[in-house]
């Protein structure tokens, strides 16, 4: 399987300038290929995961990444997917931010010998001559083709600066000084990037008529197409401090039956013919993968030691709500073809005095079983989970039950 097959295999691709040529370029010679980080924050989060996983697939095929920290357009802040303007962030922040984004990608790509290269858009964008700019720049781009793009058309009702119009050509910009200083053949990054990759491919085209070109990966999103990475306690971030291992550990072994072998593709290096097996699981027998889901992501961000001890103290939690949890009896005669709903399961149990009241239970996220948080109102447990004996069944978190197959 060549490079470019795995990256569609896994979905890390989506969107191309020139499927042909980005298939050439990524299966070819070693080459440069750059993707943006706007450091809007002091640490990563999972939304930069897919991102710094494909420098890390692009880089162990021999390619080098260009890690673009947006030191300039931070300044700016991009409108992309934002229904109001960034918070201005000042120049010490932005360079801290920088610093932390730094030592994090450094866990899963390696900078060492020039095997990847990190660049500081302000090194170009902070001394710029603005009539100099709009007049070599600004001259290759439409404004009518810019308002038509995605990124500002959902600005447009409530309103779009000048100041954020400019971030299109910023953008674009950093391609061109790329593809001059760098050689740098190809520009990559999340789907809602999309309108600003293409300009910054025209603009190479324009300027200097060189051939360059751009892709794209989706989203990082449910199945219900709601982007990961949000909890109760906000976001969750790669810095150990921010989300510890453990929670983020948790977050992991709880995402839905419907994700997790696509976020196994997406953010490990699991091989596929692997991960086709576990593809033939459901139900209860998806535990243990997402166990192992949450394991290695976590060893790939916090190191094997942090990942040995989180998995210790989620299966000590389980362990210790299965020795004292009071047990509820129910019924083989209650399952059929070996399924139950989870609903009508918490009111054989008598955690819920209906089926209404128990599936909206489940929608407000107070229900999990076997330590898997159930968030479908219509999903069935198996009987299979109940082969070592009892089911753990938690309502909020503080209520516990052992259901017992009498």
């Amino acid at each position: 399987m060549t490079l470019f097959e795995e990256l569609k295999a896994r979905g890390l691709v989506a969107q191309m300038t020139d499927e042909k040529r980005v298939e050439e370029l990524i299966n070819g010679e070693p080459m440069k290929f750059y993707i943006g980080f706007d450091p809007t924050a002091d640490s990563l989060h999972i939304g930069h995961f897919v991102s710094v996983m494909v420098m890390a697939h692009m880089q162990r095929a021999g390619h080098t990444p260009i890690a673009l920290f947006g030191g300039g357009t931070g300044l700016i802040g991009d409108p992309s997917g934002k229904t109001d303007m960034r918070k201005m962030l000042t120049k010490e922040t932005i360079a801290h931010n920088i610093e932390c984004f730094r030592k994090q990608m450094g866990r899963l790509v390696d900078f060492s010998d020039g095997k990847a290269i990190m660049v500081n858009n302000a090194d170009w964008l902070a001394d710029l001559n603005y009539i100099s700019f709009i007049r070599e720049i600004g001259v290759h781009f439409s404004v009518n083709r810019m308002l038509a793009a995605e990124c500002y058309k959902q600005r447009l009702e409530r309103g779009l600066s000048f100041f954020e119009l400019n971030y299109m050509l910023m953008q674009s910009y950093d391609f061109l000084c790329l593809a001059r200083n760098y050689d740098c053949k190809m520009q990559l990054g999340g789907d809602d990037q999309w309108s600003n990759m293409i300009g910054g491919v025209e603009l190479n085209r324009r300027a200097d008529q060189r051939d360059v070109c751009a892709m794209t990966f989706g989203l990082l999103l449910t199945s219900e197409g709601k982007k990961m990475g949000k909890t109760e306690k906000g976001a969750v971030w790669l810095d150990a401090e921010k989300t510890s291992p453990y929670d983020f550990f948790q977050y992991w072994r709880n995402v839905d039956d419907a994700d997790v072998i696509k976020c196994m593709k997406m953010l490990t290096f699991i091989p596929l013919e692997e991960i086709a097996e576990y593809e033939k699981l459901e139900g209860s027998a998806l535990n243990p993968v997402k166990e192992k889901l949450a394991y290695e992501l976590t060893v790939l961000i916090h190191g094997e030691e942090e990942a040995e001890k989180a998995r210790n103290a989620a299966r000590s939690v389980f362990s210790a709500s299965a020795d004292d949890a009071p047990i509820k009896q129910i019924s083989a005669a209650d399952f059929t073809d070996g399924q139950m709903q989870v609903a009508e399961l918490l009111v054989k149990m008598g955690i819920a005095a209906s089926k209404g009241e128990a599936k909206r239970l489940i929608q407000q996220g107070g229900v999990s079983v076997d330590g898997e948080k159930i968030t479908d109102a219509f999903a069935n447990v198996d009987i299979a989970a109940f082969d070592k004996g009892y089911a753990i069944v938690r309502k909020g978190k503080k209520v516990t039950f052992k259901a017992v197959i009498k």
